[in-house]
């Protein structure tokens, strides 16, 4: 589940303990600043390993997208907004915006768990926004829809119900576009199953043309099913490289370190995929460099070549940072140096 909660894990009590630590030793080299203290980012990422957060905050689920020649990124809620925004021209500094991008939610949905939005132009000054919310007749996680004639919002919603929401399956989180090379454009999702003991499926289906509903049948492309991913799969991403569908998702607990970064693909959008040997994207693959790396995104830097976005924790394990790498391909599948 990728809820904005914070978690303290067990495990990572040595973390806690060092930051502690490290902040008295500050404290007592620094003396009194006048300012407060604020989170380590120290050995964290962005194009280069050993960089820092590029966004250095809670921007848990990051989706991305350009529009003109301006980056826009989008991400679960605080206490005070719903969907966080943030804007870049490079992919490296970014601003965060205090304005709420879905600043009112549809009558179906409850306020306090708006998880994971992705945002794309439909169509020139047409921009759709996917979200999570709580159906408050259902108490589940489900996916709405709203619109806006700017990238920035505000993004609004008169739907009397979510655009999808699998009741029977534990609800519909995560949803991602995707745009195949004939036009026709799909919505990709999970199952909200692990928050009631059912399977995680990532699921896709067309996408009416304004984007408003879902046409035709679903697909359930694949689930859980290796050790590394623990109990549930989730955050799809979806491209096409060459001959190949590659679809990226994280999958364990988010809360920790467990967490990670794994890709199946497919010759056919439809299936049947095959996964990636291993994680993709660890904690344990980069020695603790990224803590717990998840939420992916995909998008083409100033340069043209390929990123790949994402959170991980801080070394405390108290809020969920974003990190960008180079994404290369090789015989049209993905590879990060590390």
């Amino acid at each position: 589940m990728r809820s904005p909660r914070r978690v303290q894990r067990t495990g990572a009590l040595s973390r806690v303990l060092g930051a502690l630590t490290a902040l008295v030793v500050v404290t007592a080299l620094g003396g009194c600043s006048g300012g407060s203290a604020q989170p380590s980012s120290a050995g964290r990422a962005t194009d280069k390993p050993g960089g820092t957060f590029v966004i250095d905050r809670d921007f848990p689920d990051p989706d991305v997208m350009k529009s003109g020649g301006t980056y826009y990124a989008y991400a679960t809620n605080t206490a005070s907004v719903n969907v966080q925004q943030a804007t870049s021209v490079d992919l490296a500094s970014w601003k965060v915006s205090p304005t709420d991008a879905l600043p009112h939610l549809p009558g179906w949905a409850s306020k306090g768990n708006t998880w994971a939005p992705d945002v794309s132009e439909l169509s020139p000054g047409h921009f759709i926004m996917y979200f999570v919310a709580r159906d408050t007749k259902l108490g589940l996680q489900c996916i709405g829809v709203a619109t806006s004639t700017s990238p920035s919002g505000p993004f609004t919603s008169n739907a009397s119900a979510p655009i999808t929401c699998h009741a029977a399956e534990g609800g519909a989180i995560d949803p991602s576009t995707f745009v195949d090379t004939d036009g026709a454009r799909y919505l990709v999702w999970k199952n909200d199953g692990n928050c009631c003991g059912f399977d995680t499926y990532i699921q896709i289906s067309r996408l009416s043309d304004d984007g408003l509903s879902l046409v035709g049948s679903t697909t359930k492309l694949f689930k859980q099913t290796e050790a590394w991913e623990g109990t549930l799969i989730e955050a799809p991403t979806l491209v096409k490289h060459g001959a190949n569908y590659v679809l990226f998702y994280s999958a364990n607990d988010y809360g920790g370190d467990s967490y990670a970064i794994g890709y199946a693909h497919s010759t056919s959008l439809l299936g049947p995929y095959t996964k990636h040997n291993g994680p993709f994207l660890s904690s344990q693959q980069t020695d603790g460099l990224y803590i717990g790396p998840g939420g992916q995104d995909v998008v083409a830097g100033p340069d043209g070549r390929d990123r790949l976005i994402f959170h991980s924790w801080d070394p405390a394990i108290v809020y969920r940072g974003v990190n960008t790498l180079p994404l290369k391909w090789k015989n049209d599948l993905p590879v990060l140096e590390l």
